[in-house]
């Protein structure tokens, strides 16, 4: 490792949000009242853009905080605001957060976006822009996709579409175009000039059949907003399939994780991109490990890649909830910092590290 720091919440959250200033949000997922939704200032070495040394303060800081009534599956922070929006069962209505001034210590919610006709639908996924408005992009089905104003609460868009598959993850490509992952692993773009063109559904190149999936898009090249970007797919049984959101209906390229087994579900299933470097991505949800790949290699053959570094914190620590090892419910890269990353487990265990990878791109 390059540097590794630890830090105890009192309940495991299944998320890690940035939000403005570098700060961390986390917010637990337990079925009972009174989940946290913390956020949390860094270490000091986190928040200097060059290492300088050892930090006497090596610990994150808790600056606010407050309590949902409902667990919280997913959480983002709308740019440019002190506002954050979740998500969580029993329906797929959202909840949006203030973020107090810095003379309260207290987030506190002011609002709910209900939806319509979500009766047995499931909690909602979420994705936040504010190119022109806060706006959230949510839904939990392909046919209930929606673009609401945050603080207005006006709907923007509804996606016209025939397919009520479920949906596993969602984002802005842009201010216009969207990317839909359902949970068999089909893709659908959507642009928002054209509210009544239907969507149509891409699947996964000669993907196992029974298999749930997750989506990670990456960013274009140096960093730039514009196309092509990288689009990630990992499926439970470990296989990831690339994609460029220009040809959804094409794979780029394929591999298999080394993951001890299929993973039984995807409650805790998380691919993401690197956005300081080049091809590589991070791989979680199947034990209590982080796997990071160097896509650059990988061919059409799907055969088993090698990771370049596993992060194994969370594995040595104490048990669960339920008495069993610890699970990794979720990981994010640092925004600057290229080689750091934070996960955190289903133990309450939040770590940020990096690593030390003699030569290589990654």
């Amino acid at each position: 490792y390059g540097d590794l720091h630890t830090f105890e919440l009192q309940a495991p959250t299944r998320l890690i949000e940035w939000a403005r200033g570098n700060r961390v949000c986390v917010a637990g997922y337990g079925q009972s009242g009174g989940n946290e939704i913390l956020q949390l200032l860094p270490p000091p070495s986190l928040q200097v853009k060059e290492t300088q040394g050892l930090c006497p303060e090596r610990d994150f800081k808790v600056e606010c905080g407050g309590f949902s009534n409902r667990p919280v599956y997913s959480l983002k922070y709308v740019p440019d605001t002190s506002l954050l929006v979740t998500s969580g069962p029993p329906d797929s209505s959202l909840q949006v957060w203030q973020v107090s001034a810095e003379d309260s210590d207290v987030i506190k919610p002011v609002s709910a976006i209900p939806t319509e006709s979500d009766t047995g639908q499931s909690w909602a996924k979420i994705a936040t822009i504010s190119a022109r408005a806060p706006w959230v992009l949510h839904g939990s089905r392909l046919n209930s996709v929606q673009i609401t104003e945050v603080e207005s609460r006006k709907n923007i868009y509804m996606a016209a579409a025939r397919n009520s598959e479920e949906l596993s993850g969602l984002a802005f490509l842009d201010c216009n175009t969207l990317l839909l992952c359902s949970a068999k692993g089909q893709l659908c773009l959507a642009d928002i000039r054209q509210p009544q063109s239907p969507l149509e559904a891409a699947s996964v190149p000669s993907a196992p059949c029974g298999e749930r999936w997750c989506m990670g898009v990456g960013r274009g090249p140096q960093g730039s907003d514009s196309s092509p970007r990288p689009v990630a797919r990992l499926s439970s049984g470990g296989h990831l399939t690339l994609t460029d959101v220009r040809k959804i209906s094409e794979s780029l390229a394929s591999a298999k994780c080394r993951v001890p087994s299929p993973s039984s579900g995807a409650e805790f299933l998380c691919v993401s991109w690197a956005p300081a470097l080049e091809s590589c991505l991070a791989v979680s949800g199947f034990d209590g490990t982080v796997h990071v790949y160097d896509a650059q290699s990988w061919d059409g053959s799907g055969r088993e890649a090698e990771p370049i570094f596993v992060h194994k914190g969370h594995a040595f620590g104490g048990s669960d909830s339920s008495g069993g090892p610890p699970s990794v419910t979720t990981h994010t890269w640092h925004p600057q910092k290229a080689r750091t990353l934070l996960s955190a487990a289903s133990d309450g265990s939040l770590h940020v590290w990096d690593w030390v990878q003699p030569g290589g791109n990654c």
